[in-house]
C-alpha cells in the first residue's frame, strides 16, 4: 500500500573497541498508511537507529525494509537502495537548510538534482511554500527566518519531492517551549491535510501524545507496545511505559476478588478501589496499582457511599496554572493529584477525593518492569 512501510526481523549491533550495543533487537513494524507513528523512547533505545535504517542512511545487520510494495533493503534478497531512490522526505533535527541559499532555492533542491524542468519547480515550490504558510519568503536567506520558519523550510523541502512517506527525526527539539508547542499542532494539521505517511523520532512524551495517530515504544532495541495515544498513556498494562510516559501514582495493593462485570476489587492505601486488573490474577495476588495525577476530583462530604472514594489531607500544593499540584497523605501513602483550581484549597486541609474505576489500573506482577 502506498507510504506504508514495512520493517521485518531488522537487527543492528553497533561494535566499538569499548563495547557492543545492539541497537535493533530483530525488529518487526509495519506502519500505517497516510498516518502518523511516532517512536517514542528514551535516549539509546534504537528508535534514531530504525529511522537511519529506513532512510537508507545505515545498513541493518538483518532483516528487510519495504516501503509500499517495494523492497528496499533485504539482506538475504542482496538489496540495498540509496536514499535517493527510496521515494522519502526527511527532516532532521538540525533543519539541515544551506544558509548561504535561499527560501526558494533550499525547497527546490531536491527537484533540480532530479533535472525537473523550471516551470514545474517553480509551480511545485510555489505551492508547497503555500501550505505551510510561507509564501511572499522565497527570496529571503535562511538565516533570515526564525527557528519556526526555518522548521516549515524543512518540511517544504521535504514535501516537494511528492515522497511516499517522510521522516521526523527530532525536528521541534531546537525550539523554545512556546514554539515547540505551536508548530506542533502546525506540522500536525499539514501532515493530517496532506494525508500523507509519517514517522516522527521523539524523546518527548507531550509531543509524541500529540502529533501522533499511533505511538511506539521502544526500549533496549525492541518495540514494547504500540497503540493509540489514548491507550497509550491511559491503559497500558507494562510498567516501564507507564512509568516513562507522564506521571502516575504507584500503590501496593493486594486483589480481593472480581465483581460481575469483571473489574478487580483491590486493597491498597486508598481503601478498597474498584479497578481494571488482568483477569486471570488469582484473589490474593499482590499487584501494583497506578493512577494518573489528573484522574483524581474532589467531591463534597456526603453520607451516601460513593465508589473509590476517600479522604486525605493535603500536604504540600502548588498552583500550575491550569490546575493546583497536591501531595495528599492518604492510608500512609502520598499520592500526586492534579486538582481543579476554581476549588479552594490550602495546605493542611482535608479533602475528599474519588477517582472512576476506569482510570485505575493493576499492572501485571508477570510483566518486567
Amino acid at each position: 500500500m502506498q507510504g506504508m512501510v514495512t520493517v521485518k526481523n531488522l537487527s543492528k549491533t553497533f561494535i566499538s573497541k569499548k563495547e557492543t550495543v545492539k541497537a535493533l533487537d530483530d525488529v518487526t513494524l509495519t506502519t500505517p498508511s497516510n498516518r502518523i507513528l511516532t517512536l517514542l523512547g528514551p535516549s539509546g533505545c534504537g528508535k534514531t537507529t530504525l529511522l537511519r535504517c529506513i532512510a537508507g542512511l545505515e545498513s541493518p545487520d538483518a532483516g528487510e525494509i519495504s516501503i509500499g510494495d517495494e523492497v528496499v533493503w533485504s539482506k538475504a534478497k542482496g538489496i540495498s537502495l540509496p536514499p535517493e531512490r527510496r521515494g522519502i522526505g526527511m527532516v532532521f533535527q538540525s533543519y539541515a537548510i544551506w544558509p548561504h541559499m535561499t527560501v526558494f532555492g533550499n525547497v527546490a533542491y531536491p527537484l533540480q538534482i532530479r533535472r525537473t524542468p523550471k516551470q514545474e519547480i517553480e509551480e511545485r515550490v510555489r505551492k508547497v511554500l503555500d501550505l505551510v504558510q510561507l509564501g511572499g519568503f522565497q527570496d529571503r536567506l535562511a538565516t533570515k527566518l526564525s527557528g519556526g520558519q526555518q522548521q516549515r523550510v524543512a518540511l517544504a523541502r521535504a514535501l516537494v519531492a511528492e515522497p511516499k512517506v517522510i521522516l521526523f527525526d527530532e525536528p521541534l527539539s531546537n525550539l523554545d517551549a512556546k514554539l515547540r508547542e505551536s508548530t506542533r499542532q502546525e506540522l500536525r494539521d499539514f501532515l493530517t491535510e496532506l494525508a500523507i505517511s509519517a514517522i516522527y523520532v521523539t524523546h518527548d512524551q507531550v509531543e509524541a501524545l500529540t502529533i501522533s495517530d499511533e505511538t511506539a515504544v521502544m526500549r533496549g532495541g525492541v518495540i514494547i507496545e504500540r497503540g493509540t495515544p489514548y491507550d497509550i498513556y491511559l491503559r497500558s498494562d507494562n510498567p516501564f511505559v507507564v512509568d516513562f510516559i507522564g506521571r502516575a501514582n504507584f500503590l501496593e495493593a493486594t486483589i480481593t476478588g472480581y465483581r460481575d462485570d469483571g473489574h478487580a476489587i483491590v486493597s491498597c492505601a486508598l481503601g478498597n478501589i474498584i479497578c481494571i486488573a488482568p483477569p486471570d490474577l488469582a484473589p490474593g495476588t499482590k499487584v501494583t496499582m497506578y493512577t494518573r495525577p489528573e484522574s483524581f476530583e474532589v467531591v463534597p462530604p456526603s453520607s451516601l457511599t460513593r465508589e473509590n472514594e476517600f479522604e486525605g489531607t493535603i500536604k504540600s500544593l502548588l498552583f500550575a496554572g491550569e490546575a493546583y499540584e497536591a501531595e495528599v497523605s492518604v492510608g500512609g501513602a502520598v499520592i500526586l493529584a492534579k486538582l481543579r483550581f476554581h476549588i479552594a484549597l490550602e495546605k493542611g486541609d482535608k479533602v475528599r477525593l474519588c477517582i472512576d474505576r476506569e482510570w485505575c489500573r493493576a499492572l501485571d506482577p508477570r510483566k518486567e518492569a
